[in-house]
């Protein structure tokens, strides 16, 4: 068997890696000017269009309920988000973005939209653009399905 594959799930995860690391770096950029940072604002993000459990922006964002549940706290503690009663489960409450949480994300959007308008020129045009976020999300689809298949019990190879 070549090693091919192994050496193309490396170069996949270090790609990863690295992007995720850019895009923090940036993230935080573009959310300091609002008072806020990445994380706020990834967790802010997660519930502008609807309120969520923080399970649910957990499983949205892939990161761990705990790691979510402190920024709930810190946002709700600055104002910025508020819990509120979920008819669906009476412990888990729904986080939801307050006005001034609202208008905190507004001001990133003139950089957020430039960055976005650099970023596609780069890549070479919005369908190139288009074509990478299809890619990873092929990926992220991929993994999910391998970890549910593990989840089912060992792989039949």
């Amino acid at each position: 068997m070549t090693r091919a594959p192994q050496d193309a799930l490396s170069r996949t995860a270090l790609g990863v890696f690295r992007l995720n690391g850019q895009f923090l770096a940036v993230s935080e950029k573009l959310a300091e000017p609002a008072g806020l940072t990445a994380a706020w604002w990834q967790v802010l993000g997660a519930v502008l269009p609807a309120p969520l459990p923080v399970s649910g922006i957990a499983r949205a964002m892939g990161i761990t309920r705990q790691s979510v549940q402190r920024v709930a706290d810190l946002l709700v503690r600055e104002g910025l988000a508020a819990y509120e009663p979920n008819p669906a489960h009476r412990r888990a409450k729904l986080l939801a973005p307050t006005e001034a949480g609202r208008a905190a994300v507004r001001r990133i959007d003139p950089g957020h939209a430039e960055l976005a308008a650099r970023l596609m020129r780069e890549l070479g045009g919005q369908e190139a653009f288009d074509e990478t976020v299809r890619v990873l999300e092929r990926l992220s689809r991929a993994l999910e399905a391998l970890g549910a298949a593990d989840a089912d019990g060992p792989a039949a190879d």
